[in-house]
């Protein structure tokens, strides 16, 4: 087993085939091939196979690719700790959130510190943020839900009261409550699977009896809230995630204390890495 076979192989598995990871290697690809096939022969593995003309990683690649992403991590740290004229923090942070408005004062504080360094910001639900921050895609990762999960490291956030929002014009006059019972009989816009604030109030309707359908199914918050705003129908979101929008209007919901935590975490055995060091240090005062 030799380092550019590794190298080639990590490299083909993230770029998702042999010929963009050899022009991301700015390698010949029969060369990148060769590399692969003989890792595979000298160690009596299949690591890829063909389907429907694209290549797939087998069990044993999955395996390896979760390797691979941290061994070279930890060469990149290696090459961070060795370069004796960093005198700033470099590269590029990857976050990874429900929403934005959860973790703008940490970025600017962080940003203030290491303004070198660029940030890659991503939203998604709370299971694509659990997912990418176990997939290596993201190194902090904001989501909504309380999590004791031992491969984590989490700091709560604290929580925001969740409202149902309708367009301006949706009633012709605005209530400020909603029992389920009535949302049963409005159209509801409802965000995709994964979606915690839905989560919860749908269990909280169930709780009281009630079976809430969806007249729409949106991908996104951003999709949901435009939905809404445009007079489909209405949805539930925290209220700390409405930033300011002035085109809905927040009506309280039954068992008003139904609320979205937060929490803020990155992967425990990805501590070490320099770039997750430094964000958690600037969260300290």
């Amino acid at each position: 087993m030799r380092y550019t076979q590794l190298r080639a192989f990590h490299h083909v598995a993230c770029q998702g085939g042999f010929s963009r990871a050899a022009e991301h290697l700015n390698q010949s690809q029969p060369s990148l091939s060769e590399q692969v096939r003989q890792l595979e022969r000298d160690q009596d593995v299949l690591l890829f196979v063909r389907r429907n003309r694209k290549i797939v990683l087998t069990e044993a690649g999955e395996r390896l690719l979760e390797l691979t992403r941290q061994f070279f991590e930890v060469e990149d740290t290696i090459g961070e700790f060795l370069d004796q004229s960093r005198h700033a923090l470099h590269g590029t942070l990857r976050v990874m959130v429900d929403s934005p408005a959860h973790i703008s004062d940490m970025l600017h504080a962080f940003r203030r510190q290491h303004p070198q360094v660029v940030v890659e910001m991503r939203t998604g639900n709370s299971l694509d943020v659990l997912n990418a921050l176990r997939n290596y895609e993201s190194e902090i990762g904001v989501f909504g839900r309380v999590t004791d999960e031992a491969d984590l490291v989490s700091i709560p956030l604290g929580t925001s009261p969740i409202r149902a929002v309708s367009g301006l014009h949706f009633f012709d006059a605005m209530p400020d409550y909603l029992s389920f019972a009535e949302m049963k009989e409005l159209p509801l816009i409802f965000r995709e699977r994964g979606s915690q604030t839905l989560t919860r109030v749908l269990a909280a309707a169930r709780k009281a009896g009630i079976r809430l359908e969806p007249a729409m199914v949106v991908e996104g918050r951003e999709a949901m809230r435009d939905m809404v705003a445009q007079g489909f129908g209405i949805g539930f979101v925290s209220e700390a995630e409405i930033d300011g929008d002035t085109r809905l209007h927040q009506i309280n919901l039954e068992g008003g204390a139904l609320e979205m935590p937060e929490t803020l975490a990155h992967l425990k055995s990805r501590g070490h890495v320099p770039i997750i060091r430094a964000f958690m240090a600037a969260l300290s005062p």
